[in-house]
């Protein structure tokens, strides 16, 4: 099962266009959002995507009831940080800012986030924590997304 990572959007509608057509391209089975969505019309850009989004919420998603409202029309589902789940055989944790990894103890196979903007890939024996970087930046060649496979936790980089 791959899925795709994206990140901190903060409303750039055209880039999130390139997203969805991204991961529509790489096939992925699921995508999730490490929060700093910001704006419902965002939602509504992700609503091409042909597989399931879900994600966590970032400091900068202020607009909750229009955010909340876009992704049950969707059909999306996001989540308080830190969101602990398990998916195809993985134990996933999603949150937005990194330091949120300290408000579980729980060891997971997979560690997602975003906030920073910045690239991460760490393998360690607590697994595999990845943040493919920023996407809402208007220049282009700068922004990614990832691609996790998760029955080997390698994970990739699409630049755009």
């Amino acid at each position: 099962m791959r899925i795709g990572i994206v990140s901190d959007t903060h409303n750039n509608l055209k880039n999130c266009r390139e997203i969805v057509a991204i991961f529509n391209d790489q096939g992925v089975d699921q995508v999730i959002h490490t929060g700093d969505v910001t704006q419902a019309k965002t939602i509504d850009v992700f609503g091409a995507l042909g597989m399931p989004m879900s994600g966590v919420f970032g400091n900068n998603d202020l607009e909750r009831s229009s955010l909340d409202a876009a992704i049950n029309f969707q059909g999306f589902e996001f989540f308080e940080p830190p969101w602990i789940f398990n998916l195809h055989g993985r134990s996933i944790c999603v949150v937005h800012d990194p330091l949120e990894f300290q408000l579980t103890s729980k060891v997971v196979d997979l560690r997602l986030h975003g906030h920073t903007h910045l690239y991460h890939h760490e393998m360690s024996e607590k697994g595999l924590t990845f943040n493919p970087g920023e996407c809402a930046g208007m220049m282009s060649g700068f922004n990614a997304v990832g691609v996790v496979e998760l029955s080997t936790l390698r994970a990739e980089v699409i630049k755009f």
